[in-house]
């Protein structure tokens, strides 16, 4: 299975569930807003997030490179192992056609060659390092 990280640096943003959905959020390549009764959650690019704003930041992205068909199964528990192996957190958000894993940017080095253990492809590393 091939993978591919994102260069850029994620935040996931708290803002409160009656907050509408700001314009900064939505500038990037990749982003992705999710309401409840409790929250505004936002994940998106990290240089666009305002300062005043309750986020954790330095998240990197893995995309699952697809499309992935709704009958596959197993494929987030198979990486998430991954991650527990190596004992790190994990944060995925899913689309249509695919799976993003957000991991933090100072565990990509283990993580990677964890990975690659386990004949994922990983493409685009870039500078991430």
């Amino acid at each position: 299975m091939k993978l591919e990280i994102l260069k850029e640096s994620y935040s996931v943003c708290r803002l409160a569930n009656e907050s509408s959905i700001p314009e900064w959020a939505i500038n990037g390549i990749f982003y992705s807003i999710t309401k409840t009764n409790e929250e505004l959650s936002i994940v998106c690019e990290s240089k666009f997030v305002p300062i005043e704003i309750k986020r954790e930041d330095n998240w990197f992205m893995i995309k699952i490179l697809g499309p992935l068909d709704f009958s596959e199964i197993g494929i987030i528990n198979k990486i998430s192992s991954v991650f527990k192996r190596v004992n790190k957190s994990l944060f995925v958000i899913s689309t249509y056609d695919t799976d993003y894993i957000m991991c933090k940017k100072n565990n990509i080095s283990e993580l990677i060659e964890e990975l690659e253990n386990e004949d994922y492809s990983i493409i685009n590393r870039g500078d991430i390092y």
